[in-house]
């Protein structure tokens, strides 16, 4: 518990946020590339202890918000077969596709079962020979790991009947392609601690030399958060473009080596759609030759079918810094958590779900 309290003490908040009045001198945009990041900085209300000029916009980092359209459709044509146990973490079961979400497959009888580790996965293949296992492995750098290690336990198990339907994404390119951007606005980034207790952060100093932007890492409680922002922003006003590391007690800049190795193993580099961003190259992961035989779309080969996403929703503009989830005209009223327009509004790290739990404005249209 010494963390929680320890990052959580009002005073030594209030320290930062001093400081932090103390060297603004001008507008800034700083962007949390992290789901839980921006669920904290909602709940806990750090924006009010920032001045004016200084505003936290959310980045793509949620994976369940970035995931194609293409692949839920994907997800829920496997899901729906005969014989298929369909895996996947609670909060994809709300996303919708093109025309239905996995839940309402569930409540049709198909078999998705929500797990808790890919590892799950892996021992309901083995408890059930006679039934084929997938597992939906959706996430960023955080989750490659565990993924990658359910694939090398179902080889090395002679598991014939498990599967992985991969959707994973990398954040440093995701970066690159924000700052690329013609209408960025993004001055600094705040990096995923637990990003980076996996991958390190050497891909990230070229990152913040080509664009000039100061990149800090950073974790997840409030005084990290706010320490963060001081650090970008002492950057921002000095003029200068380096990486920093907040989050040194979990992070070091070479990261963790058994868990790349793992992924290397099992993964390789790949071009990625994200849903609301467009296509990022180099920016996902899929099997690699080797581990084909555990590929769920070769496996089953589900409908590639090219789909629009009309709903409405704003994810796309939001996730580029662009704007915050009240900005949305459906914002709680055509999309609530119980009828969702996109999935940032049920997953877990998705801003508007947080927006919508802990800082919703109500409208006066709103019944």
């Amino acid at each position: 518990m010494r963390y929680l309290h320890e990052y959580r003490q009002r005073e030594s908040i209030e320290k930062i946020q001093t400081e932090i009045s103390r060297i603004t001198t001008r507008p800034w945009t700083i962007m949390e590339v992290c789901g839980g990041q921006t669920h904290a900085i909602v709940k806990y209300g750090l924006e009010t202890f920032l001045p004016e000029q200084v505003e936290l916009v959310h980045g793509p980092g949620c994976p369940v918000c970035v995931t194609p359209l293409g692949i839920i459709d994907r997800a829920i044509s496997i899901a729906a077969r005969r014989g298929v146990i369909f895996c996947s973490f609670g909060d994809m079961l709300r996303v919708p596709g093109s025309e239905r979400d996995l839940l309402a497959v569930k409540a049709v009888g198909g078999d998705i079962r929500i797990v808790y580790s890919p590892l799950d996965a892996v021992a309901l293949a083995e408890d059930n020979p006679d039934r084929e296992v997938v597992f939906f492995a959706i996430g960023f750098e955080t989750t490659a790991p565990a993924n990658a290690m359910a694939a090398y336990l179902a080889r090395k198990k002679g598991l014939r009947n498990f599967s992985l339907l991969v959707s994973h994404f990398l954040v440093p390119p995701a970066i690159e392609a924000i700052c690329s951007t013609t209408d960025n606005r993004v001055q600094g980034f705040l990096a995923a601690g637990h990003v980076c207790a996996v991958m390190g952060y050497e891909q990230y100093p070229p990152l913040a030399r080509r664009h000039r932007v100061p990149i800090v890492v950073t974790g997840f409680e409030p005084l990290d958060i706010l320490e963060g922002v001081l650090m970008c922003l002492s950057q921002l006003e000095q003029g200068s473009c380096r990486v920093e590391n907040q989050y040194a007690r979990a992070v070091d800049r070479r990261g963790n080596a058994p868990a790349q190795e793992m992924v290397k193993q099992v993964f390789e580099i790949a071009d990625q759609h994200w849903r609301g961003v467009g296509h990022i190259g180099h920016s996902g992961l899929r099997l690699n030759p080797g581990f084909a035989d555990f590929d769920a779309e070769k496996r089953f080969a589900p409908p590639h079918t090219p789909r629009m996403d009309d709903s409405g929703c704003i994810s796309g503009q939001i996730m580029r810094g662009l704007k915050k989830p009240c900005d949305c005209p459906h914002f709680g009223r055509r999309c609530r958590p119980e009828q969702p327009l996109g999935a940032p509004m049920v997953s877990s790290e998705g801003a508007c779900a947080a927006y919508y739990r802990y800082n919703r404005q109500v409208t006066t249209d709103e019944r």
